[in-house]
């Protein structure tokens, strides 16, 4: 029952009742009982040695990254951040929310991540050097086994520099490509959508990319810069909608946080079980890390996307089974969030039809409930981050106070439970500041 064919939201609300209190905006939380009547994981596009493939390209580029990017330099060549432990915070949620926390709470920082201060990095690097890699190996440039500091030459980035790469984004995805292709020699270009932050804009401009920007939303934003790209031949398009590469980027933050667990005598078992709150825009980079998680941890491992009431796009698309065939929009909704990184209106079609077997559920959160656990989040463990970065924090109180625990018989006395901070190290202080005073009213 399509919607473009029906028109007919009354009949779809008769199927889906959860899609009243969706298009009223409230927050809600959907569980995935499609994991439960799966008997086995049905054969997806990937598999775990492409993650074990993608982690070998990273290493390769080691040396190329260490030395084009000096903050690299103390992590040997490595974009990583760090697991922290919210001693300080937990007991102010469960106080604030009115619930208990079983077992320990971690915030993974990928808003401390190196050179572009977000998760978009894990993705929007891989997929650019996998460019770089195959044009360079194509051509005669390099090999698999040389020294890719060579990517650094004048030789390279004039080879490059004829090529063009292009990418539409809300703002933290084009500030991974545009950063990473231009330190490549790239000619590169940023469609942004209107809802992108201005300093993201001039921060692209800064680096010598080309800002193209869009009065519509996300979609708009793709498909002017995929049309425009592709027009070149010697044009490639990061298509956050599709692709597979971004896909794998976003993956290998299992292994790097497998290792962390490891280290931090984490474990994760029957007994010890692992839930993960991801937020989610358009799907790509909670879908990889999902995933990944998944490959490593099995069932032991619940993961679950948090959205805006406002841009619920993936929640929408597997609560139907249309993905990406339907948007917010088409639902009466308006795709307006403070959270730019999550404003999206339409799901991407790679990404949605492999979690739709992986994920426990999805839950959304309002604007101003982000802006408070911002404050929370500064004044308790002295971390800042941007707005979209904490809607993972509120996954514990969906969860715990759901039937999930019941349903799936889990031992939640040993619980660790990980919201992923997705982005905020490059926000200006004036612009955090405007975060934090605006969460401290909400909260008064």
């Amino acid at each position: 029952m399509g919607f473009s064919e029906s028109g007919n939201k009354k009949l779809w609300k008769q199927k889906y009742p959860l899609l009243e209190p969706i298009t009223n905006l409230e927050p809600i939380l959907w569980l995935n009982q499609r994991i439960k009547e799966e008997q086995h994981t049905p054969e997806l596009p990937l598999t775990k040695k492409d993650m074990y493939e993608a982690e070998k390209l990273w290493k390769r580029f080691v040396p190329f990254l260490k030395k084009a990017f000096s903050e690299l330099e103390e992590t040997d060549g490595q974009i990583e951040s760090p697991l922290k432990r919210l001693d300080s915070l937990k007991p102010v949620l469960e106080d604030y929310y009115h619930f208990n926390i079983d077992g320990n709470l971690y915030v993974k920082c990928d808003n401390e991540l190196p050179i572009a201060g977000s998760i978009k990095a894990r993705g929007g690097f891989y997929e650019v050097l996998h460019y770089a890699e195959k044009l360079a190996i194509e051509n005669g440039l390099m090999s698999y086994d040389g020294n890719y500091e060579a990517f650094l030459s004048e030789e390279f980035k004039s080879f490059f520099k004829q090529y063009s790469i292009g990418v539409g984004s809300t703002g933290n995805l084009g500030l991974s490509i545009g950063i990473m292709s231009a330190a490549l020699g790239f000619t590169v270009t940023v469609y942004m959508s209107a809802d992108a932050k201005q300093w993201k804009k001039d921060l692209l401009r800064e680096k010598g990319v080309r800002v193209v920007e869009f009065t519509g939303d996300f979609s708009e934003a793709i498909h002017a810069g995929r049309q425009e790209t592709i027009a070149d031949p010697k044009g490639y398009f990061v298509d956050d909608e599709s692709s597979r590469h971004l896909f794998l980027g976003y993956s290998v933050a299992a292994l790097r946080l497998e290792k962390q667990l490891e280290e931090m005598d984490i474990n994760v078992d029957a007994d010890n079980p692992l839930f993960l709150y991801l937020p989610c825009g358009v799907g790509g980079s909670p879908g990889g890390i999902t995933f990944g998680m998944k490959q490593l941890f099995g069932n032991h491992v619940h993961c679950f996307f948090a959205e805006p009431t406002h841009s619920p796009s993936v929640l929408l698309g597997l609560l139907t089974g249309e993905k990406d065939q339907i948007c917010v929009q088409d639902f009466g909704i308006d795709n307006h969030t403070e959270a730019d990184g999550l404003a999206v209106g339409r799901p991407s079609s790679f990404a949605t039809s492999i979690s739709e077997h992986l994920i426990s559920g999805i839950y959304t959160v309002e604007d101003d409930a982000l802006y408070k656990i911002l404050t929370m989040l500064a004044d308790n463990e002295d971390l800042y981050v941007e707005p979209s970065a904490t809607a993972g924090l509120l996954g514990p109180k969906y969860i715990l106070k759901s039937t999930y625990i019941e349903q799936y018989n889990i031992n939640i006395d040993n619980a660790t439970h990980i919201a992923w901070s997705t982005g905020g190290d490059l926000v200006p202080n004036f612009d955090m500041k405007q975060y934090y005073e605006k969460g401290k009213i909400l909260l008064a």
